[in-house]
């Protein structure tokens, strides 16, 4: 599904460059649960956003499906990405003004789905995470929990190939992170590739498979 083939990332600044990976060689295979794990400063986010298509490598190769990522323009990746990718981050990243509803049509939108077809999936999500009650809420009245199980919901809502989490429970207490992790573990079993980058082992063990990081470079 992934192939990463010698993925290097660095910032220039005059004539030094900052090396943030180094020679990342990585296979993922589809309906894989992988964790990344390392240190802070390891390159652990910097590696998620270009699997996610949000940030590009400095030299390398990374092919989704056979696609050659790394010779896409700007807005094949655009597309790529919205059609193949959800993303869960750790400060949720909903949007403040709009409602639960809302924020889970969002990605429909952008997809132009049909107004019928929309409501259909949202009220589907809203049932499957048990969020109905709050359809009319906005994050903020939320509980984080609450607003990581949207942010979650959302990520999949388009049914996408890969969702790439980026320290999911991060802002969550034990409970409500557990029933994230829970969630993130249904998923996998019924089929969806997941990536997700943590610092806690408890959250390694939902995976199938972990990396570790260390200066930029794989080191087992």
């Amino acid at each position: 599904m992934i192939k990463l083939k010698d993925i290097t990332k660095f910032y220039s600044s005059g004539f030094v460059k900052t090396f943030v990976l180094r020679n990342i060689t990585l296979d993922v295979e589809e309906g894989e649960f992988l964790t990344i794990m390392g240190p802070s400063g390891a390159g652990k986010s910097t590696l998620l956003y270009i699997l996610g298509m949000l940030d590009m490598p400095s030299s390398g190769e990374y092919y989704f499906f056979d696609q050659k990522v790394h010779t896409l323009t700007e807005k094949q990746l655009s597309e790529l990405h919205k059609d193949s990718i959800g993303f869960v981050f750790q400060s949720y990243h909903l949007i403040d003004d709009l409602t639960v509803y809302e924020n889970l049509e969002t990605p429909l939108l952008y997809k132009k789905i049909k107004g019928s077809e929309r409501k259909g999936k949202v009220c589907d999500m809203l049932d499957r995470f048990q969020i109905v009650a709050k359809k009319d809420l906005f994050p903020s009245q939320l509980s984080g929990g609450q607003q990581q199980k949207v942010a979650v919901a959302r990520a999949i809502i388009t049914h996408p190939k890969l969702i790439l989490a980026d320290e999911p429970t991060g802002n969550l207490n034990s409970k409500e992170g557990q029933e994230v992790m829970e969630l993130l573990k249904e998923l996998n079993q019924n089929g969806t590739t997941i990536i997700q980058v943590t610092h806690s082992e408890k959250n390694a063990a939902y995976g199938r498979k972990v990396i570790n990081l260390l200066d930029g470079q794989i080191i087992d």
